[in-house]
């Protein structure tokens, strides 16, 4: 589950990579930033008319509302979850878009290092921008005691599968089949890796490099506010500093997968995600981390290029 939400968001920087040739290190609170607008969406239809409209747009900011108490979950308010979901993938589009059009696109014919520093401030004004408006707390947001659960027999022992699970499960394996079928059989996917490949080829050719850098930014933020609000239903906590913290895990895949590489970043989330949550077996859980870059480095010593790196896929 954990390396499916990695896969998922880093669809997105991958793309950005590949296509504007800069790492965004505002990413990660691009996925907070769905991930508030999403929850603050839920919270307001799960508990419109028993809680304050502004306490419940704050997402409980303060322990004013709590997520448990509306009886927040896809089985128990599904309307509200899937309103979150679309709400969540459309604001962090809008986001993506308006950065760029200030931001990015006035410095894009700048170096890839302008990018990058740019990116970096762009991540502290939203991280704190998001901190300011709903408070540094973690709240909890989902009513974990309702939702069903199923045991599954798997070789020596049960897993435990909920709803949750499953909703990312079915979430992000559409999304990442929706990529797939775009970058493959549609003309914008066409364009979009000639763009990756030559974009001064592409330019000369007549492909419109402009409409294809909007899409990147349509796509790649849809799919990160989704990846970001999905992550919350699916772990149950939300604070205003997750997706700094899974940033440097969706780098790592990004790397691992083959930097530029759509279907490597996904294959290099789940390699992460599974080593960074198998590894609590042998190490404390606070070292996960370390684990999963450990795992990284050494796939890199044996394939230096990345898991899909040099392929003819996007």
């Amino acid at each position: 589950m954990r390396g499916l939400v990695i896969g998922l968001a880093g669809i997105g920087l991958s793309m950005t990579y590949s296509i504007l040739n800069f790492a965004n290190f505002s990413h990660g609170d691009y996925i907070t930033s769905g991930a508030f607008a999403g929850w603050a969406t839920t919270y307001a239809i799960a508990g419109f008319g028993r809680a304050d409209i502004g306490s419940l747009l704050l997402v409980g900011a303060g322990g004013s509302v709590f997520g448990g108490a509306l009886g927040i979950g896809v089985t128990t308010t599904p309307v509200a979850v899937v309103a979150g979901i679309v709400v969540a993938g459309v604001t962090t589009v809008l986001l993506a878009l308006g950065v760029d059009r200030v931001v990015y696109k006035p410095i894009r014919a700048e170096s890839g290092i302008t990018l990058l520093i740019t990116s970096i401030g762009v991540a502290f004004a939203l991280r704190y921008l998001i901190q300011f408006v709903f408070g540094s707390s973690v709240r909890g947001t989902t009513a974990a005691g309702s939702i069903p659960q199923a045991s599954l027999y798997f070789v020596d022992g049960v897993v435990r599968i909920d709803a949750h699970d499953a909703t990312l499960l079915v979430v992000a394996g559409g999304l990442m089949l929706g990529v797939h079928l775009l970058l493959q059989t549609t003309k914008l996917g066409k364009a979009m890796r000639a763009m990756s490949d030559n974009e001064d080829l592409a330019r000369i050719t007549g492909i419109p490099t402009e409409r294809v850098v909007r899409a990147t930014w349509i796509i790649g933020g849809g799919l990160t506010g989704v990846a970001g609000y999905v992550f919350i239903l699916w772990k149950g906590t939300l604070g205003f500093n997750d997706g700094w913290l899974l940033l440097l895990l969706i780098f790592a895949a990004v790397i691992l997968g083959g930097i530029g590489s759509i279907y490597g970043a996904i294959a290099g989330g789940l390699v992460i995600g599974i080593a960074a949550s198998i590894s609590v077996i042998w190490i404390p859980a606070a070292f996960s981390r370390a684990a999963a870059f450990v795992v990284m480095i050494v796939i890199l010593l044996v394939r230096p290029q990345g898991l899909f790196s040099g392929r003819s896929t996007a």
